[in-house]
């Protein structure tokens, strides 16, 4: 199939698209969104579509796949972790969120530790904390995935020495 084809089945399946999305997010705005993530990813990704198949069905799984992973980056978003001995993980409703002056110092603290990271060990461990897969962040970066696994498994670690010298 050539580039004008794809472009032009692509626009005819816009308006199935958009009702898949209104189904999945329930808010006409997130839908929207959603359809042009959705479209942009097909056009980026075009290359990775076999010709001869379905064209619907992949678009309907970059969809639902953009919507799953948009999901779960929310839901990493709107957790607290409490201070205490046990360590408790609450999740909130982000509107719900009450940021008192520890919870702001001890999220500033967290980021700029974060920032002093070097860039080999920064860049992969930001990518996964925004809810990019371990192979996103290799392919986006050009490296192996264990390579990948191993930075941001060292991040962690390094993150973890400099909070607890802060915390004492």
């Amino acid at each position: 199939m050539t580039a004008i084809e794809f472009n032009h089945q692509v626009v005819k399946l816009q308006t199935p698209l958009k009702y898949f999305a209104i189904k999945l997010t329930a808010d006409a705005e997130d839908a929207h969104d959603l359809l042009q993530d959705t479209i942009l990813k097909a056009f980026k990704y075009r290359d990775k579509f076999v010709d001869k198949t379905n064209l619907k069905a992949w678009l309907y799984t970059i969809m639902k796949n953009t919507f799953i992973n948009n999901y779960r980056r929310s839901v990493r978003t709107r957790m607290i972790i409490d201070n205490s001995k046990d360590l408790y993980v609450i999740n909130t409703p982000s509107k719900v969120v009450n940021e008192t002056v520890v919870s702001k110092i001890t999220h500033n603290d967290i980021w700029k530790s974060v920032n002093e990271l070097n860039d080999e060990l920064r860049t992969p461990f930001k990518m996964h904390v925004e809810g990019f897969k371990y192979k996103e962040i290799a392919d986006e970066m050009n490296l192996p995935i264990g390579t990948v696994k191993s930075r941001i498994f060292l991040a962690r670690k390094k993150l973890m020495e400099e909070l607890k010298e802060i915390r004492n």
